[in-house]
């Protein structure tokens, strides 16, 4: 009796011994977390992404960061009633690709720009499928018939018909092109980030843009051109 009574005092030993050690674990994991975690704010969003991919609560702050210009963004392209299913969908694309982040890229805007460029492109294409279809169903009123155009979206307070019909005429990459700059306020380097192209790129295409909507509009439809 005595041996067992041993074997069994010996195993409850091992089993606290395993029970401290495991908790010893989670605590320094822990500790290791709120480290991360600390003092976010001060950080540029490359180191934060940077963190994120040890630590994927860190990513939270770039949402906080940046939402709501994804959400104004998507808002003036799709409406406001598919901007918040748009904007879900850029930073959920961006936290599973969070890896392939450049960080040597202090602000993520432009890659947030990039990633909404596409989700609203599918978005759209989805939509206009959906248009298809129900202009196929007899009895549907055409004005129940999704826009196949952001621009349609686009109240006549915000643009004037004509500046509207410029702007439709413009090819699918300048129509991006200006309505990054214009709508999410990105610097030239920053638009040509998010679009992959060169600086020089956009430059020529922004002045090309800027030309033609000045004669319909006046020239203070767009920022004034960067300097040089």
């Amino acid at each position: 009796m005595a041996p067992l009574q041993g074997m069994l005092g010996d195993l409850a030993e091992g089993e606290t011994a395993i029970e401290n050690s495991l908790a010893a674990s989670q605590a320094h994991m822990n500790e290791r977390r709120g480290t991360y975690l600390a003092d976010l704010a001060a950080l540029s969003d490359a180191a934060i992404i940077g963190r994120s991919v040890a630590v994927p609560e860190c990513f939270a702050e770039i949402f906080d960061r940046h939402a709501d210009g994804i959400y104004r963004y998507a808002a003036r392209r799709v409406g406001q009633q598919a901007a918040a299913d748009v904007m879900s969908e850029v930073f959920l694309a961006a936290f599973r690709n969070r890896r392939r982040y450049d960080t040597g890229r202090d602000d993520a805007r432009p890659w947030l720009c990039g990633i909404a460029i596409n989700v609203i492109s599918q978005y759209q294409r989805a939509q206009r499928r959906y248009a298809r279809v129900l202009a196929a169903v007899p009895g549907v009123p055409a004005a129940d018939v999704v826009a196949d155009e952001a621009l349609d979206r686009v109240t006549a307070a915000q643009v004037r018909p004509r500046i509207m019909r410029v702007l439709a005429e413009l090819s699918e990459r300048d129509r991006e092109l200006i309505l990054l700059v214009a709508w999410a306020e990105l610097s030239y380097e920053q638009a040509a980030q998010a679009l992959g192209i060169p600086l020089g790129t956009v430059r020529s295409r922004l002045h090309r843009i800027r030309v033609k909507l000045r004669r319909a509009a006046g020239p203070n439809l767009l920022p004034p051109p960067e300097n040089t």
